[in-house]
């Protein structure tokens, strides 16, 4: 039975959600949630928002993590402290501050040293780690839909991918060195729903949205709450190996903008990749290479293997999780025509 739970990236809008809902389970006994920060409180009050969930102000790559684990018999390792941009955005928690250097430290360097104390513990015995589609990567070459036991055509070199990439390969690591311990990797589709903050939350809430001309990519996203549901199922018991999390179906990206009620501007990809370097300069919108790629070419996967293994299906389609987003945002944001008009001149040369 699962009596000792340890959340990272509690100051994440997931992390605290999962840790809330581990520790609201008359089964569990104690719930730590670790971050360098609290996540924030209505009322000011450090941790307050967390409730029965013991908050431990610790780092990834403190040594102090082995402590905790220790002295605290933690049997189970929910692990979410990853982030998905400089600065955090999209995280799992917090302590990424910084640019792509720092990132990568929190991401790939943090877990390192997470299963290295989870791998000299003598009680942890079940891990859970977040992981993203994203490690798929996103290329015309692409397969139509990929399984857990695709391998990606294009092997993303950068950012959050490239990063989700080498902690499944410390991951698979770790399982090997310890076969006691059962270990499970989520691999997530996009985040949707009213709390989730992520690169594509904000590029779909810009007044205005560029496309790449000639291409309608697919797109799956996964609902927040669902996200909650399947992370606590494989906390509270094993469900070892690797598997997609996404709503049913797809959504093209021309269906997505058309939902949202926005003006939308076609441009080559050359204008594209312009326009989201002003924007990423700007610190709008984080149009990394990976998300250059997604809006380009998409990615779907199979999520057959979840449902046989947990029994359980996402409660939200890819559409009612955007389309649920889209609701927590309120109507489209206002932007003169003749200002949309002026941009699609500039971006054509016409």
């Amino acid at each position: 039975m699962t009596r000792t739970v340890l959340v990272t990236g509690v100051s994440g809008h997931i992390g605290a959600r999962v840790a809330i809902a581990l520790a609201a389970d008359p089964e569990i006994d104690r719930v730590i949630g670790v971050d360098t920060a609290p996540p924030p409180s209505p009322a000011g009050e450090d941790g307050a928002v967390l409730g029965r969930t013991e908050f431990a102000r610790v780092a990834l790559r403190s040594p102090d993590l082995v402590k905790v684990i220790r002295d605290a018999d933690v049997d189970t390792v929910v692990h979410l402290s990853l982030v998905s941009g400089p600065g955090g955005s999209g995280s799992g928690g917090s302590g990424s501050g910084g640019g792509r250097s720092a990132m990568k430290e929190h991401n790939v360097i943090g877990t390192m040293q997470l299963l290295a104390a989870c791998q000299r513990s003598a009680t942890v015995r079940r891990v859970v780690v977040r992981s993203t589609t994203a490690v798929y990567g996103s290329s015309p070459h692409a397969p139509a839909v990929f399984t857990e036991d695709t391998e990606p055509v294009e092997v993303s070199h950068s950012g959050y991918a490239r990063d989700a990439t080498e902690v499944e390969t410390y991951v698979r690591g770790f399982a090997r060195r310890r076969p006691d311990v059962t270990t499970t990797t989520l691999r997530f589709a996009n985040l949707m729903g009213p709390g989730v903050d992520s690169p594509l939350t904000r590029y779909f809430s810009q007044p205005v949205l560029p496309t790449v001309l000639g291409f309608d990519p697919r797109l799956q996203f996964v609902h927040e709450d669902d996200a909650v549901e399947v992370l606590c199922r494989t906390a509270r018991a094993d469900h070892p190996g690797v598997f997609n999390v996404a709503g049913d179906g797809v959504l093209l990206l021309s269906q997505c903008v058309r939902r949202t009620g926005r003006p939308v501007i076609p441009m080559p990809s050359p204008a594209f990749r312009l326009v989201s370097g002003l924007a990423r300069g700007a610190r709008l919108v984080d149009f990394s290479p990976e998300q250059l790629a997604l809006l380009s070419h998409g990615r779907a996967v199979d999520t057959t293997r979840l449902a046989a293994e947990l029994g359980w299906r996402p409660k939200y389609s890819t559409a009612a999780a955007f389309d649920d987003f889209l609701r927590s945002r309120g109507g489209p944001g206002e932007l003169p025509r003749a200002v949309v008009d002026w941009l699609a001149d500039f971006v054509t040369g016409r």
